[in-house]
């Protein structure tokens, strides 16, 4: 029998910055050293670490080349964080709800 995990939905989903930060400390690499791995600017990983700036699908093609994992896994949860907080702030209240017959 699998067991799923189940997320709090009042919690945000991690940024991708977040995830990033906490594979950076299992690695010997400088933030500067990453950031020219990447073939961005040093500010520019620094915005997205610090969740200023979302994982584009570009900067999610170079991260999934980067750490091997492809760029579905940045852009998946960079989408579920953008969908938390869309649900949160964005006022639907004028918006109809149709039905598919």
């Amino acid at each position: 029998m699998a067991i799923t995990a189940k997320q709090n939905p009042n919690r945000c989903p991690p940024h991708p910055g977040e995830v990033i930060e906490d594979m950076l400390e299992d690695l010997d690499f400088s933030k500067s050293a990453i950031a020219k791995m990447l073939g961005i600017s040093r500010q520019q990983l620094h915005a997205i670490l610090a969740a200023r700036k979302p994982v584009s699908p570009e900067m999610a093609a170079r991260l999934g080349k980067l750490f091997g994992n492809g760029p579905s896994l940045w852009l998946r949860l960079q989408a579920a964080h953008d969908a938390w907080h869309a649900e949160r702030e964005v006022d639907v209240s004028a918006v109809p709800s149709l039905s598919v017959a």
